[in-house]
């Protein structure tokens, strides 16, 4: 990850303001020193982002815990399936990701040449009979 300017941290720290406490797009810019399509245009910059979802996640590190408990919570009271779900995500529990192991062609070759063998075994000693 590359380091981001001084006008883009800038822009990162009003921008992961809430909404109603967030300046505009054009106060913004004039505080980072550049155009209002410029601050657009970082938006969609990975690195940017990446800070942006980071700065966020500062912002509100103090209210995480009053989330998580309110998922539960609301999961119990409401009988909600969904926030039921995301409680157990949230706590490592539960996984959208499936993992699938597969056979690769070598492992398919050396079951066959397996197979080639047992059957020789099997001939040879019908030969003996």
């Amino acid at each position: 990850m590359r380091s981001l300017t001084a006008g883009q941290l800038t822009a990162v720290q009003y921008l992961s303001l809430p909404k109603a406490e967030r300046p505009t797009v054009d106060k913004i810019a004039a505080e980072a020193g550049v155009s209002r399509s410029t601050v657009y245009a970082w938006q969609k910059d990975p690195d940017f982002i990446a800070e942006l979802k980071a700065q966020i996640v500062r912002n509100n590190v103090g209210e995480l815990p009053e989330l998580v408990g309110a998922l539960t919570r609301m999961a119990i009271e409401d009988k909600s399936a969904a926030m039921a779900k995301l409680a157990l995500q949230v706590h490592g529990m539960l996984t959208d990701k499936v993992e699938v192991q597969t056979q690769t062609s070598a492992q398919n070759a050396d079951l066959g040449a397996l197979r080639s063998r047992i059957e020789a075994v099997k001939a040879r000693q019908h030969e003996k009979e």
